[in-house]
C-alpha cells in the first residue's frame, strides 16, 4: 500500500486491492486515534497553526491543482453554482487557513467535565468528554471541507479518513499534504488525517462496511450520495441531508429587510446547503412586496418557479411543478409560494423541509416565537439569512457538516459534536451491598 499515496489516482487497483487499501487506512487511523486521544491541547493547536501556514505557503500548488479541476468541471458541463462550490481562489484559501487557526484557538473539548455529582455513599461521578475515535467523511466537490473536517477531527482528538469527490481530488490531495505536514511538525501520527487515494466508487462501499475501524461516518453531498450511504452503511452516521431551506415573509415583515435578506439567502452563494430554495410569502403583503422581491432576484440572475398567484404577479415566473417544493436546486433557481398565514407556512415547511434551516422575517415577536415552537429543523432563524447556517458563522471555527438527524449531533457539527462522553467514578473503597 505504500505506493498509493495522497495525490495518486491509480487507474485501477482491483477490488481485492481496494479492500486491502481501505483496511490499511482503517488500521492506521485506529492506531493514530489511540495516540490522539491522549495528545496535549498544545500539540493539536500547534499542528493546526502549522497546517494553516503550510496552506498559505503552498497557495500556488493548491490553486494550480484547482484550476485543472475547474477546467475539467467546465468540460463536464457542471453548472455555475457547482463550479462555485469547487472553486478555490486566494480569498477562499486565506479563509481556509484562518479557519484552521480559529479551530486552534477553540477550547479543547477532550477531558472537559460536562457534569459532576456526589452520591450519598461518597462516590464522586463525572461525565467527561472523549473523542469518538475514527471519523470517516464522504463528501463531494467542496475542497474546503477537506481542511474543515481534518482540522475539526484533529482538535477533537479523532483520526479521520477523507473520501472526497473526483472533481476535487487533486485540490484536496494538496490540502491534506499541508495538514499532514502540520501534524508531523507537532509530533503527532502522520496517519491522523488520511485521504482515500483513489476516486474509485468501490472505496465508498468499503468505508461503509468498516465497523471495526471507523466509529462514525459523515456523508456530505447530494441526495444520491446520502441515499446510498443511508441504505448501505453498517457504520453509524451523522446525516447531512438536502438543504431544502425555507424563508417565510410573514405579514409583519419589514419590506426593506425582507428584500435584503431574501436576495442574500438565495443569491449570495446559490450552491451551498444553507441557500434558501423555497420562499413563502404571506398573501396579505404579497401584492406590494412580492413584485419588488421578484425584481431583485431576477435582476440578480435568479430563475423563479412560482405558484399560480406568483405567476399572475410577474409573467417572467415559470409555473412550479409539485417536485419543485422538494428540490434542492444548488443553483440560481427559487421556488415561490404564497400562503394565507403562519399556519399554512408551517404546514408547507413540515411537509417539504429536509430539516436543515428555516427562517422567518417578521417584526411580530409573537409570530416569531410561534414559528420557532412549531418547527423542529436543525436550525431556525428569525430576521436573518439562511446563509448563516454555517459552523464558522456560529463561532465554531468551522463545521464538518450540518447534521439533520436528531441523535447526538444536530446542526453544525463542530469539535464538541465530534466527541462522546464517558463516566469517571472515584471512590474510597466503597463496596455495593
Amino acid at each position: 500500500m505504500d505506493t498509493l499515496t495522497a495525490g495518486t489516482v491509480p487507474e485501477t487497483v482491483g477490488e481485492d486491492g481496494l479492500c486491502q487499501l481501505m483496511h490499511h487506512l482503517g488500521t492506521s487511523a485506529r492506531a493514530a486515534a489511540a495516540a490522539l486521544a491522549g495528545a496535549s491541547p498544545e500539540a493539536k493547536s500547534t499542528a493546526l497553526r502549522q497546517a494553516a501556514a503550510n496552506i498559505r505557503a503552498r497557495e500556488r500548488d493548491i490553486l494550480s491543482a484547482n484550476a485543472r479541476e475547474l477546467e475539467g468541471g467546465r468540460s463536464k458541463g457542471l453548472s455555475a453554482a457547482l463550479l462555485d462550490r469547487l472553486e478555490m481562489n486566494p480569498s477562499r484559501l486565506e479563509a481556509m487557513a484562518r479557519g484552521l487557526e480559529d479551530i486552534a484557538e477553540l477550547p479543547d473539548p477532550v477531558g472537559t467535565v460536562i457534569a459532576a455529582w456526589d452520591r450519598p455513599n461518597g462516590l464522586h461521578i463525572e461525565r467527561v468528554r472523549t473523542p469518538l475515535g475514527v471519523v470517516g467523511v464522504i463528501y463531494e466537490s467542496r475542497p474546503n471541507v477537506t481542511a474543515d473536517a481534518g482540522g475539526l477531527c484533529l482538535k477533537s482528538g479523532n483520526a479521520v479518513i477523507l473520501r472526497c469527490g473526483s472533481e476535487s481530488f487533486l485540490t484536496s490531495a494538496v490540502i491534506v499534504e499541508c495538514l499532514t505536514a502540520g501534524v508531523i511538525a507537532a509530533g503527532l501520527p502522520d496517519t491522523s488525517i488520511q485521504l482515500v487515494p483513489t476516486t474509485d466508487r468501490i472505496a465508498v462501499g468499503e468505508m461503509l462496511k468498516m465497523v471495526d475501524t471507523i466509529d462514525v461516518i459523515v456523508p456530505r453531498g447530494g441526495r444520491s450520495l446520502i441515499e446510498r450511504v443511508s441504505a448501505e452503511s453498517r457504520v453509524p452516521l451523522f446525516k447531512h441531508l438536502d438543504g431544502i431551506c425555507h424563508t417565510y415573509l410573514h405579514a409583519a415583515a419589514d419590506p426593506e429587510m425582507a428584500r435584503r435578506v431574501v436576495l442574500n439567502a438565495k443569491m449570495r452563494r446559490p450552491g451551498i446547503c444553507g441557500a434558501t430554495e423555497t420562499l413563502l410569502v404571506d398573501r396579505d403583503i404579497a401584492p406590494d412586496l412580492l413584485p419588488l422581491v421578484l425584481d431583485d432576484l431576477i435582476a440578480a440572475g435568479c430563475e423563479i418557479r412560482g405558484d399560480a398567484y406568483t405567476c399572475a404577479i410577474d409573467p417572467r415566473v415559470r409555473p412550479a411543478m409539485e417536485q419543485d417544493w422538494d428540490t434542492e436546486y444548488l443553483d440560481a433557481i427559487l421556488s415561490v409560494r404564497t400562503v394565507t398565514g403562519l399556519d399554512e407556512a408551517v404546514a408547507h415547511i413540515r411537509e417539504h423541509s429536509s430539516g436543515h434551516t428555516e427562517a422567518i422575517i417578521t417584526a411580530d415577536a409573537a409570530a416569531a416565537e410561534a414559528f420557532l415552537k412549531a418547527l423542529d429543523s436543525a436550525i431556525l432563524m428569525v430576521n436573518a439569512s439562511t446563509q448563516f447556517a454555517d459552523g464558522g458563522e456560529f463561532g465554531m471555527g468551522a463545521e464538518i457538516g450540518i447534521a439533520t438527524g436528531k441523535l447526538h449531533a444536530r446542526g453544525p457539527v463542530g469539535v464538541e459534536q465530534l466527541t462522546s462522553f464517558k463516566y469517571v467514578v472515584r471512590g474510597s473503597g466503597q463496596c455495593r451491598s
